[in-house]
């Protein structure tokens, strides 16, 4: 049974965390995603137009990047782009795919989605539809590490200690997306990103994101 008694964040910072020491945490961490975003589209640049001539081959009619609503911290809403990896009438198939759902709670997700095209099969298998997302790190509206951000949706099946994970910017990959992934519930993904939203630490933060690297090469839990 999910848990239905709301459980604040943990607000004792520890000895060696102090509340000076957060503030400087938020502001490094920020100055860290700018150059890190910045790196990375000029690192990935020529795959970037490599993805998007193949996305463009395929469907020459549809767009390249997908523009979807997501909430992000203390529940505002913003505009997060992905490289478009489903045909172009995917939420419109949705209703009648919801019982096919893999996942238990109110995210979906479905192995071998029929709404998936043949290159969104690929750069979903290794994460490359998320690679845009950069751009929503320059904006602030997303950091490098942190809980993923839910749909609206989503989030109007949350009870109040899932509303928990909106407490802190989201970010392009997190705690859950390395511990498992798609092979987690969902409120084991609550749980990892509370533990994440509790530890805040650039140590933790430099793990993760080697992590990634890893998960991302392997795509063994990507769907």
């Amino acid at each position: 049974m999910r848990n239905e008694t709301y459980m604040p964040p943990h607000k004792e910072v520890p000895q060696t965390f102090t509340i000076s020491s957060e503030r400087y945490y938020f502001v490094i961490k920020r100055l860290m995603d700018i150059i890190g975003a910045i790196c990375g589209l000029l690192i990935f640049a020529l795959l970037f137009c490599l993805i998007a001539i193949l996305i463009k081959l395929e469907s020459p009619k549809e767009a390249i990047i997908f523009k979807q609503t997501r909430v992000g911290k203390d529940g505002k809403e913003f505009c997060m782009y992905k490289f478009r990896s489903m045909c172009s009438n995917a939420e419109e198939k949705l209703g009648e795919l919801l019982k096919y759902n893999e996942v238990e709670g109110p995210m979906f997700k479905m192995k071998d989605d029929p709404r998936v095209t043949r290159v969104g099969r690929f750069i979903r298998k290794h994460s490359i539809d998320e690679f845009p997302q950069l751009l929503n790190v320059l904006k602030g509206d997303m950091s490098l590490v942190g809980p993923r951000p839910p749909l609206p949706r989503e989030v109007a099946g949350y009870t109040a200690y899932d509303k928990q994970r909106l407490t802190v910017v989201p970010g392009c990959t997190g705690l859950w997306q390395v511990s498992g992934r798609n092979n987690l519930s969902f409120d084991q993904m609550v749980e990892f990103d509370i533990n994440y939203i509790e530890n805040v630490s650039f140590v933790n933060d430099i793990k993760i994101l080697c992590k990634t690297v890893g998960v991302v090469f392997e795509a063994d839990n990507t769907f």
